[in-house]
């Protein structure tokens, strides 16, 4: 990534953490070496501080376009509509929001673990039930 290659639209995202990581390194190398990028970065944080906010910053800063934890759960469980699935599934594959896919492999994790040990507790159950079951 050249240093004309990046706008202040990759700027802004890496100030929010909005980069994947790739793009994130490859920024502060350039930001460790070019002056001038360091200073276009700083005129952006400024502006921001500033209060002086576009309409895209705005729904990047406060993640309008995010589903919640909840509809992402309900993607994960496939109970949703077609609609709002495609979504979902663009905004984690396409989009690659890293934070919604942080939380939706949270969520999955959880539901492994659950399902782990749900099957422990049951083998339990059984186990500690075995000698009350009639036998032939």
């Amino acid at each position: 990534m050249n240093v004309d290659e990046i706008s202040d639209a990759d700027l802004e995202a890496y100030l929010d953490e909005a980069l994947p990581p790739d793009e994130m390194a490859a920024i502060e190398d350039r930001l460790r070496s070019h002056p001038e990028l360091t200073s276009r970065l700083v005129n952006i944080h400024g502006r921001r501080d500033a209060g002086i906010h576009t309409l895209g910053e705005i729904w990047r800063r406060y993640r309008v376009s995010c589903p919640t934890r909840e509809e992402l759960g309900n993607y994960l469980l496939q109970v949703l509509e077609a609609e709002p699935s495609a979504y979902i599934r663009f905004h984690l594959e396409t989009v690659c929001c890293r934070l919604c896919n942080a939380n939706y492999e949270d969520m999955q994790l959880r539901q492994k673990e659950s399902s782990d040990s749900t099957a422990v507790r049951r083998r339990k159950y059984f186990h500690s039930s075995a000698g009350y079951l009639p036998g032939k």
